[in-house]
């Protein structure tokens, strides 16, 4: 199963950024400590983030579900989306169509 979508993939990657940003150490995904990732430039932060979403989002094409830190991601094909949920009280919802 693949990702249908039909918008700007580098629009849903900015999204999806941004929602792994929210979730609490989303950074364990690279294996690395908090002081690891506070030692890591602003950029290097963005590069890291940003193949962090590339990745997610291919295996969310193989995969219903996904971790990521202590928050989760699920591809919802029936409403094309991607949900985000950083905790129980924050849940981002990233649209996959124009």
């Amino acid at each position: 199963m693949a990702i249908s979508y039909t918008r700007s993939y580098d629009h849903i990657l900015d999204d999806l950024s941004r929602a792994i940003m929210t979730v609490p150490q989303f950074y364990e995904a690279f294996e690395m400590e908090a002081s690891d990732w506070d030692e890591l430039s602003s950029d290097e932060r963005k590069v890291c983030v940003r193949t962090l979403a590339d990745d997610l989002f291919y295996l969310l094409g193989s995969e219903p579900t996904a971790e990521i830190g202590s928050g989760t991601a699920e591809y919802d094909a029936g409403h094309a989306v991607i949900k985000v949920a950083a905790d129980s009280q924050l849940v981002h919802v990233i649209s996959l169509r124009e």
